[in-house]
C-alpha cells in the first residue's frame, strides 16, 4: 500500500485586497484547497487587528468571526501568526478546529508584540493547536531585534528604489539579496542554538505535541541564523534537540507529525460541518 501526497497550498496573508473588501468570500480561496490563511500581515484588516498596526476592532470584527468559521466550514486552518492579542484569544474561541501559529516566536525570550506570549502559547495548546517557531533573527533575539527595528525602513527603501530602477534588469532580485544581506550582516551575530532555545521553552511551556517547526525562509529577507540557511540545515536542528535531551518520539512530532495532526483535525472538523 503506497501513500499519496500532494502539495499544499497556502495564503500568505490575509492583508491582501481579500483581507480589505467585505464582498469578498474565503469561499473563492477554499475553491483552490490551501491548508491556511493568515487572518492578518503587518497590518490591520476588515478581518481583524495585527499586532504590528494600532488596533480598530478590538481583536476580531464579527466579520473575522465569519470568516474564522467559514475557514473551519472548509477545513482551511486558520493561522494567528501576526494577529494582535486580542485577535488571537477572540479566533480561539470562535474556531471549532485548531488553530495555529505557522511562523512565531516566544515572546518570553524575544519581548516583541510579534512574539507569543506564555499565555497565549497555553490558550492554543489548550485548543489542541500547533506553534511553527519561525527562524527570523529579529524574532528570536531581543538584541537582533532592537538593531533591525533602526535599519529596516533604511532597508526597505533602498530595496525599494533599487526596484524602481531595475525594473527590466533580470539581476534585480540578485540585487535585492546582496541588499538583504549587507543589511544582515548589520545585526548581533544570531546563531542556530537561538532557535533551539525557543524550541526548548515552548516545549516546556505546553508540551512537544503542540510545537512545529516555521521557518519563514521565503520571509524573512534571508535573515535567518546562522547555521540556518536553508533545509539542508534541518539535521543540525534535529541534532541539537537530541543534545537538549529531547525524545525520539517528541522530535519526530515536532519535525512533522504534529503538523500532520492538525490537519487532519481540521478536515474533521469540515467533515462534521458538512454532515459527513
Amino acid at each position: 500500500m503506497t501513500s499519496r501526497w500532494r502539495p499544499r497550498r497556502t495564503i500568505s496573508s490575509g492583508s491582501t485586497e481579500a483581507g480589505k473588501s467585505r464582498r469578498y468570500s474565503v469561499s473563492k480561496a477554499g475553491s483552490l484547497s490551501p491548508t491556511a490563511c493568515p487572518l492578518t500581515h503587518f497590518k490591520n484588516n476588515d478581518w481583524a487587528d495585527s499586532s504590528t498596526d494600532p488596533p480598530v476592532h478590538n481583536g476580531l470584527s464579527p466579520y473575522g468571526r465569519d470568516i474564522v468559521r467559514e475557514m473551519n466550514r472548509l477545513g482551511m486552518m486558520v493561522d494567528i501568526s501576526h494577529v494582535s492579542d486580542k485577535t488571537f484569544y477572540d479566533a480561539v474561541e470562535t474556531s471549532r478546529a485548531p488553530v495555529i501559529a505557522s511562523h512565531s516566536s516566544m515572546r518570553a525570550l524575544c519581548n516583541i508584540p510579534r512574539n507569543m506570549s506564555d499565555g497565549m502559547l497555553r490558550a492554543l495548546a489548550h485548543a489542541g493547536g500547533v506553534v511553527f517557531i519561525n527562524f527570523n533573527t529579529a524574532y528570536l533575539d531581543e538584541k537582533a531585534a532592537a538593531a533591525f527595528s533602526r535599519l529596516h525602513n533604511a532597508r526597505d527603501r533602498e530595496i525599494a528604489d533599487m526596484l524602481a530602477l531595475n525594473r527590466s534588469n533580470p539581476r534585480r532580485w540578485a540585487l535585492k539579496r546582496a541588499i538583504q544581506q549587507r543589511y544582515k550582516a548589520q545585526l548581533p551575530p544570531v546563531d542556530i542554538g537561538s532557535v533551539l532555545r525557543h524550541i526548548d521553552h515552548a516545549v516546556k511551556t505546553i508540551g512537544a505535541d503542540h510545537i512545529g517547526i516555521g521557518s519563514d525562509f521565503d520571509g524573512v529577507s534571508r535573515m535567518v541564523p546562522d547555521g540556518m540557511e536553508d533545509v539542508s540545515k534541518y539535521p543540525a536542528l534535529v541534532k541539537g534537540l537530541i543534545e537538549m535531551g529531547h525524545s525520539d518520539a517528541d522530535i519526530r512530532k515536532i519535525m512533522g507529525e504534529n503538523l500532520l495532526r492538525v490537519m487532519r483535525a481540521n478536515e474533521t472538523i469540515a467533515r462534521e460541518m458538512a454532515g459527513k
